[in-house]
């Protein structure tokens, strides 16, 4: 449902699983673009079988049997699309942000929490990228000690397409963030404070947003940290990092390259080298927005995992649970923020 930048790459990865033998089929797109047959054409391609395209979720409910569904329309949309498709008897991914605001959200979580706990499942790649999962599984070995730190910073390089529809920066860029520090640290938020400001992309976008660049910071009530960092303006290309500082050592996952081949995470320790180990970065055969050139393979390890719950009848990883969580950050910190 929405096929758009991301929409397109969550049906290409579902064919993809479908012609490895994933126990599932593409069964159709939904999207009013004027090239969606094409696109399914091309989708058809690489599963065996061209799925059906529909212009608007009706057409496709009264056309077509399905039984699971990923949302990848415009966040305005995705509660009404979500409570349809459920409503239908579907399971749904769906992509962040669950809605966009926070009083929507709460009010969609408690709908969700009563009549249909296990009907959804929230699109965090990162939990299931190869490099931080390393990093996470390094950090709950005990080999940094207790840490007491947590950096995330995502840099975009590239404006936002004309068209595209955010909510605000840190709400549409920063959830993927907050929600690492949050499953990285298992954590309890007392105190969130944010900063914004109007930089430079701002200038040039072809999207109206409140800032180009922007950071919280998140206060433990275990007295640890975590500082998320976010921007529209790093020109030189895409970069994604985190660190987790501890009483005994750091782990980097990440570093800035322009072309990025690969994903390094490394841990210190106070007498040298804990740990190092690089994650191969997917090469698509064609131009990708710089995400999906970092993050490809999560998204579609993601899917795998969507797919397989939905056929195995089994609950989700990330649920609306976490997304709840990480948009409160998020609203409290913008509340902080000085009008």
């Amino acid at each position: 449902m929405g096929v758009g930048r991301i929409g397109s790459f969550h049906a290409r990865h579902v064919a993809e699983l479908a012609a490895r033998g994933g126990s599932c089929r593409l069964a159709a797109l939904v999207d009013p673009r004027p090239d969606l047959s094409e696109v399914g054409d091309r989708l058809g391609q690489i599963q065996g079988t061209v799925p059906k395209t529909f212009a608007a979720l009706d057409a496709l409910l009264a056309g077509e049997d399905v039984d699971a569904a990923i949302i990848a329309s415009p966040t305005a949309l995705h509660r009404l699309h979500a409570q349809t498709l459920i409503r239908a008897g579907c399971r749904v991914l769906v992509e962040k942000p669950l809605t966009e605001n926070i009083v929507e959200e709460r009010a969609f979580a408690v709908q969700l929490e009563r009549d249909h706990p296990q009907a959804l499942m929230l699109a965090f790649q990162r939990r299931f990228d190869e490099a931080l999962v390393y990093a996470k599984g390094l950090l709950d070995s005990g080999c940094i000690g207790r840490p007491f730190k947590y950096v995330s910073v995502l840099e975009d390089s590239s404006l936002m397409p004309e068209g595209y529809e955010s909510p605000g920066l840190l709400q549409d860029m920063s959830v993927h963030n907050v929600d690492e520090v949050l499953w990285l640290s298992g954590g309890e938020p007392a105190r969130v404070r944010a900063t914004g400001a109007r930089l430079y992309s701002h200038r040039i976008s072809p999207v109206e947003e409140d800032f180009d660049d922007a950071q919280l910071d998140i206060a433990f009530e275990d007295e640890s940290h975590a500082r998320v960092q976010v921007s529209r303006n790093h020109v030189a290309g895409y970069r994604v990092e985190s660190w987790i500082y501890g009483e005994d050592g750091v782990i980097h996952a990440g570093r800035f390259m322009q072309r990025p081949s690969e994903v390094h995470v490394e841990a210190y320790g106070r007498s040298g080298v804990i740990a190092e180990r690089s994650f191969s970065t997917r090469d698509y055969g064609v131009s990708v927005p710089e995400f999906i050139g970092r993050f490809g393979d999560a998204y579609a390890a993601e899917v795998e995992v969507f797919v397989r719950c939905c056929r195995d009848g089994l609950s989700f990883p990330v649920h609306h649970g976490q997304g709840l969580a990480a948009m409160e950050v998020i609203a409290e910190g913008v509340a902080s923020m000085p009008d």
